[in-house]
């Protein structure tokens, strides 16, 4: 959706259109107050968001609160009526509905029956912009960030439910590829032993035809919950993994952010602490950037006998 022709005065509009909802998405939203946030008349601020999300600001607001209300189903206790309140929904016949057409299923029969489900994760439009249009940017000397944490982890014995590509080694790739809906499905599987991450997996987990890069999350060795169609579930042996972590960043350098741990990990030598590395023993994997933690990045290593 996003092209070279786009105006980023027009996505920086979209995206405080989209901060606001975030913002007040248990609140009532109207187009006025939509339109203020933006700047816009009503009836531009509803055509830009359109044009750049691919929903209209009511299809994405009622996405995303469905969303937001099935976590809350699937990991808390609240009645049904009382999230759909809490979520703008003036019934409970009219969350049910909703509910119903968004995911396949009822909000009772979800509760009752957990699995996956296809959840709206909305991105950044602009922020998507930059990482499109202004990545592969050099480093400077002043952004360059002064300290990496660096700590060894332990990954039990675990399954990996992932969606793969076809020939992708990057997300960007991968994307294209897949689409963008494979982190909704991830986020909302409630067995998952941490969250979903991006893989650059080892060439014996590759089948021929599929991509080294894939999205995926981690679940317990005995799950035994639904696969969704498309997807594979493989099992890891378990194994150690060194984790880069860069500094907090503002999120509209993310690139720059990522490319900073990558400049450690390249020149970073894991000897000097007793490990080597060893990329044939589990999938190298990066977590979701997010600037208030650092880019967080893992690669598998095995001790120094």
């Amino acid at each position: 959706m996003l092209t070279p022709q786009t105006n980023p005065p027009e996505l920086a509009a979209v995206q405080k259109m989209q901060e606001y909802i975030e913002e007040n998405l248990r609140e009532p939203i109207n187009l006025r107050t939509l339109a203020n946030a933006a700047g816009y008349s009503p009836f531009h601020a509803a055509r830009l968001f359109k044009e750049h999300t691919g929903k209209t600001p009511f299809e994405y607001i009622r996405a995303l609160r469905l969303s937001r209300a099935a976590l809350i189903l699937r990991d808390g206790s609240d009645s049904i009526l009382t999230v759909a309140l809490d979520f703008v929904f003036s019934s409970h016949a009219g969350f049910t509905r909703a509910f119903t057409r968004q995911f396949g299923l009822s909000p009772s029969e979800y509760r009752k029956k957990g699995g996956p489900l296809n959840l709206f994760i909305p991105y950044k439009v602009l922020a998507s912009y930059h990482a499109l249009h202004q990545g592969g940017r050099k480093m400077t000397p002043e952004s360059t960030t002064r300290t990496i944490f660096v700590q060894v982890v332990e990954r039990p014995a675990r399954k990996l439910l992932l969606k793969r590509g076809q020939k992708a080694e990057h997300y960007y790739a991968y994307c294209e590829e897949v689409g963008c809906d494979v982190w909704g499905v991830l986020c909302s599987i409630k067995e998952a032993l941490y969250e979903p991450v991006g893989l650059w997996l080892p060439a014996h987990l590759i089948p021929e035809g599929t991509s080294k890069y894939a999205q995926g999350v981690e679940l317990p060795l005995d799950y035994s919950g639904a696969v969704p169609e498309g997807y594979d579930l493989i099992d890891l042996p378990p194994c150690k993994m060194m984790v880069f972590q860069g500094e907090p960043y503002d999120d509209s350098v993310f690139e720059e952010a990522i490319q900073e741990v990558w400049n450690h990990i390249a020149t970073f030598d894991p000897t000097l602490y007793g490990y080597r590395w060893a990329p044939e023993v589990a999938p190298r994997f990066q977590l979701a950037p997010m600037g208030y933690r650092g880019y967080i990045e893992a690669l598998p290593v095995e001790p120094i006998a």
